[in-house]
């Protein structure tokens, strides 16, 4: 799969990238990221991408050449699907990772300022995604959550690749509780059927445990 990421700000990626899961997916060459600087397709000597809003406001918003000649400079995978990462978008969660790791090709558009030009949402993107009910300064760490999410759903990725299948909002279900030793600390026991040996018992207490999500 190939990730196309279109921010100001390449260099924040650079660590995140060096961790599980992506960088063994990386190393797999099951995944490619290309990191793509808006800058290089300013409008003018002074790397301007952004500009006033016509009709008045408060602040600037990212103008429409820079993130459409960036988008045109990639090649193209048959099956893709470029998003804008934005605090306006569709909620991401486990099934929109799931839909979006069938792709080829995900280009992720990181927003800056007070947002996009209204015609790179109607006329380029395919979609926009975000990740919480709250404003961040940039669309750069919400890029990072979608790609770790769908990374970590691509074959061969994880070693326990049955991990994906039992975790979290996998099946609409949270996750039972998990302990691990010692068995007491602090007063604090780990359950007594989960010392007992008994595999379905085990498996019955682990089904109660576990909660619908939201």
């Amino acid at each position: 799969m190939r990730f196309d990421v279109i921010t100001l700000f390449p260099n924040l990626f650079s660590e995140h990238l060096k961790a599980l899961p992506l960088k063994r997916a990386i190393e797999k060459s099951l995944v490619t990221v290309n990191l793509v600087d808006l800058r290089n397709f300013a409008v003018d000597e002074r790397g301007s991408v952004d500009d006033k809003t016509y009709g008045g406001g408060v602040g600037m918003i990212l103008r429409p050449e820079p993130i459409f000649e960036a988008v045109e400079s990639l090649p193209t995978e048959k099956n893709r699907r470029i998003v804008l990462l934005s605090p306006k978008g569709k909620k991401f969660d486990q099934k929109k990772a799931a839909e979006l790791s069938q792709l080829d090709q995900l280009i992720l558009i990181c927003g800056r300022y007070e947002g996009f030009d209204a015609r790179v949402e109607d006329h380029l993107a395919d979609e926009e995604l975000s990740i919480g009910d709250y404003v961040l300064s940039g669309g750069e760490l919400p890029a990072m959550v979608v790609m770790e999410a769908v990374t970590r759903l691509l074959p061969g990725v994880l070693e326990k690749e049955n991990a994906t299948k039992i975790e979290s909002f996998s099946s609409n279900m949270i996750e039972y509780p998990q302990y691990t030793r010692p068995e007491e600390y602090k007063g604090m026991k780990v359950p007594e059927v989960l010392l007992s040996g008994n595999h379905a018992e085990i498996e019955k207490w682990r089904n109660e445990q576990s909660q619908a999500s939201n």
